[in-house]
């Protein structure tokens, strides 16, 4: 695809065919990922890549935390609230998944179900958990977000379906645990990718996007 194509089709996968990429597809994917700009070149993330089984296995450990009612711990402050058309865009887009399933939103057993799916990873084969310097701060978490954001459309350009995870950052105490993460690493999120599971009704709803003029603000020389 040509960029505009790629940004035009870009979406979150969450239901995936379980077989691993091939990891010649893998290198291009994290190669082209690379390329990344980043405040003073610092390039400043790290990726700790899981694949089959190993993926299975911090699922399995990050959804059982969950279910045991522990926490969670971020590396980060996350947003303190969600007003006005932040909000309004956060619920549009919850109840469209919700409605691609069938789930009403009274039905709170079922929207439960469907968030614990983040901490397996949505059943991808491969996760890759984002860090960033510690000391690099805010800097270094948007290089960060570039990153991710350059994954996903270099991903998608190879046919692979993926979704950034927050979700996964919130429990960043148990992430930190399970992969043994020095503590100058902060976790920035994850990343569920694989090939997707194109029949699935939950990869079939797209978010919608803000009209430009309530984003771009044009400023003309006094």
């Amino acid at each position: 695809m040509n960029f505009d194509e790629l940004m035009a089709n870009r979406w979150s996968c969450r239901e995936y065919l379980p077989e691993p990429l091939p990891e010649d597809v893998l290198t291009e994917l994290f190669t082209t990922a690379q390329r990344t700009a980043s405040w003073c070149n610092t390039q400043s993330w790290q990726v700790h890549l899981l694949s089959g089984d190993a993926t299975e296995w911090l699922g399995k450990e990050l959804h059982a935390h969950v279910l045991s009612g522990a926490a969670g711990v971020a590396d980060m402050p996350i947003p303190a609230s969600y007003s006005g058309v932040y909000n309004e865009r956060r619920r549009e887009a919850g109840f469209s998944l919700y409605e691609s399933l069938g789930i009403e939103r009274s039905d709170f057993e079922a929207r439960t179900e469907q968030m614990l799916k983040n901490f397996t990873f949505f059943g991808a084969p491969h996760a890759a958990i984002i860090t960033t310097d510690r000391e690099h701060g805010t800097y270094g978490a948007i290089d960060a977000g570039g990153y991710v954001a350059n994954l996903m459309n270099a991903a998608l350009d190879l046919g692979i379906g993926s979704i950034a995870q927050g979700a996964i950052a919130m429990h960043s105490d148990k992430i930190r645990s399970l992969l043994d993460l020095p503590e100058d690493r902060v976790v920035v999120c994850g990343v569920s990718f694989g090939r997707p599971a194109t029949e699935h009704p939950v990869n079939a709803f797209r978010t919608s996007r803000a009209e430009l003029e309530d984003l771009v603000i044009r400023v003309e020389r006094p």
